[in-house]
């Protein structure tokens, strides 16, 4: 069983920055990936990044240079920070865990609202 939650979420100007954070709790399992997702108004949920427990990453190619992921594992916390934001990355932002075992199973928190204005 684990609990995620985000926060840091707001309005921003285009070009302007923020720093989202998801706190997890629980049994968290020594190898798991953490992903960031995000659903813009009218659209699917899209891949943003992911972080590996062996601190590997991988971004979308929309947030390449711009977004960055990283973890505190003392704080069972990540952390996305996006800069130079684009009106196109408005969206409710969501954390996925998941461990990685014989059976994963995938956890999302309840998503963060970002909103960047021209």
């Amino acid at each position: 069983q684990v609990k995620l939650v985000e926060s840091g979420g707001g309005l921003a100007q285009a070009g302007g920055s923020l720093r989202l954070s998801c706190a997890a709790s629980g049994s968290i399992e020594s190898s798991y990936a953490m992903y960031w997702y995000r659903q813009a108004p009218g659209k699917n949920r899209e891949w943003v990044a992911w972080i590996t427990s062996g601190s590997i990453r991988n971004y979308a190619d929309s947030v390449k240079g711009r977004f960055t992921i990283s973890r505190d594992a003392a704080k069972n916390t990540v952390y996305l920070q996006m800069n130079t934001l684009k009106r196109e990355d408005t969206a409710l932002y969501y954390c996925k865990y998941r461990p990685i075992s014989s059976s994963p199973r995938d956890y999302w928190g309840s998503g963060t609202q970002v909103t960047v204005s021209s």
